[in-house]
């Protein structure tokens, strides 16, 4: 018996801790790796598209203004805007179109509309067949000012 409890006597312990050395070993070699990956990755380039001018402006411009609280305009050429809704504004770009189909269409919002307004005229003039629908832009100088 004696034997026996000088036997459990002389047994380690184990110790219930976490040896840190080895995960701050490795945090610090992980570091270093992404300090020195960091520069060398690329970032993405977005190429969006540039506004360019044509030569000479179409006699015949369709817009269609979208204010600040939604409501459509149809405006041809000088004449004064007139309201029209949602539903009939493929109808009425088609009329005034009348049997030229290429009649541009130009979209202009107000810089407080959401652009879900400004997409929904965008699709419904686009699923009416409308061909050229474009997007009325202002130049840095023209938008700084207002």
């Amino acid at each position: 018996m004696a034997a026996i409890a000088s036997r459990g006597r002389g047994r380690r312990r184990t110790i219930n801790e976490i040896n840190m050395v080895p995960f701050i070993d490795v945090m610090l070699v992980l570091l270093i790796i992404f300090m020195v990956s960091a520069p060398l990755i690329t970032t993405g380039l977005v190429d969006l598209p540039s506004v360019g001018k044509s030569k000479q402006q179409p006699e015949h411009v369709i817009h269609v203004i979208v204010s600040s609280d939604e409501q459509l305009k149809l405006k041809l050429d000088s004449e004064e805007p007139q309201s029209v809704p949602l539903k009939q504004l493929a109808a009425r770009v088609r009329q005034a179109q009348g049997s030229n189909a290429a009649t541009p269409v130009v979209i202009s919002a107000d810089r407080k509309v959401q652009y879900e307004a400004v997409v929904k005229v965008m699709d419904v003039l686009q699923s009416a067949g409308v061909q050229r629908v474009g997007l009325a832009v202002r130049n840095g100088a023209a938008a700084d000012k207002t």
